[in-house]
């Protein structure tokens, strides 16, 4: 080789690894909850997916319990200025950003597995176009079990609720447990506990669903099924992020996605009976019998909340509901 051609023999050295290395990537993937919950088991299902199906060049590194700094009503926020690539936020934290993301968690709305998917199909366009308009797109979503209430009594009548210190998650159950006569705060689970540990709060609206449960039981001994509603809680990733991924990887992410998200609806059918038996294991009680009286008092308070929703998001509101109700024969 002469010498005129030794410097660019020595440049194309330094770039033969960069090429072939152009499309591995690392990810951040922001959680406000335990890894042990359904959501972080979520998280790990998708990473697992995306890990074999790109063949170990994409990675993502999961950041539960908040570790990233952002709770699920800051995640939008965060991954539009790409603070975080992919996140998996609480749908019911973000009723600032768009009420349409507030749907899942209707009072009595969508309370079984079964609802909860109907739901999700009929709204999940209207998701995508909100999204959008903020730099990302979903990737998918995630069901929660029904949420009761977790205290050291049993909350089974209108009485018990009266002035009761409610944590709950977003906006409708502040409204809802209001009119029911309590005293409801909307926190985020990553701040719940030490306001529990510090006497600020009597009750969590909330499923207890595995870690996240596990941290409930250090402080509260009963939970009271009432069946509130089968939230969601959606994993999104940054536009940028996306389109600098080749297509065959966009297409593996999109795989992994749909995989995952078939495999935490199908969690659903058995998650809260796997619940309940870890919950008795560690002591707590459970109270799953309702008055009819005190089952109407919720859904009568539960309304206020629904109305308020509709009102906020105008004429698109009544379609996505009509179109539930035939779903599912209401």
């Amino acid at each position: 080789m002469t010498r005129r051609w030794l410097p660019f023999a020595c440049l194309l050295l330094l770039l033969v690894p960069r090429i072939a290395t152009a499309q591995a990537a690392r990810f951040i993937m922001a959680n406000e909850y335990p890894a042990t919950s359904i959501q972080g088991e979520a998280d790990a299902r998708f990473a697992r997916a995306v890990t074999e199906r790109t063949a170990k060049r994409i990675e993502i590194v999961h950041a539960y319990d908040a570790s990233s700094g952002f709770r699920s009503k800051d995640m939008v926020d965060a991954v539009s200025r790409a603070a975080v690539p992919i996140a998996n936020a609480y749908m019911g934290a973000l009723g600032a950003v768009d009420p349409v993301f507030l749907l899942p968690s209707l009072p009595f709305l969508a309370t079984s597995p079964e609802q909860g998917k109907a739901l999700a199909d009929i709204a999940r366009p209207a998701y995508e176009r909100v999204l959008a308009r903020h730099n990302q797109r979903l990737l998918f979503l995630s069901p929660w079990p029904a949420a009761g209430l977790w205290a050291n009594k049993p909350i089974d009548s209108v009485e018990a609720l009266k002035g009761l210190r409610l944590r709950t998650a977003d906006a409708s159950g502040v409204l809802a447990f209001k009119a029911a006569g309590a005293v409801p705060v909307q926190v985020s689970f990553a701040d719940a506990i030490p306001q529990l540990k510090a006497g600020q709060l009597d009750a969590v609206l909330s499923s207890g669903d595995g870690g996240a449960g596990a941290r409930l039981m250090e402080v509260l001994k009963h939970f009271t099924a009432i069946e509130y509603a089968v939230t969601l809680s959606m994993v999104t990733i940054n536009n940028e992020a996306w389109a600098a991924l080749e297509p065959a990887w966009q297409q593996a992410l999109l795989a992994a996605a749909a995989e995952t998200e078939a495999q935490q609806w199908d969690v659903m059918k058995t998650r809260v009976a796997a619940n309940y038996a870890r919950m008795r294991a560690a002591g707590i009680s459970i109270t799953t019998a309702l008055s009819p009286q005190f089952q109407q008092a919720l859904r009568t308070a539960g309304q206020v909340a629904v109305d308020d929703w509709m009102q906020r998001m105008g004429p698109a509101a009544a379609p996505m509901l009509e179109a539930y109700r035939q779903r599912v024969g209401r």
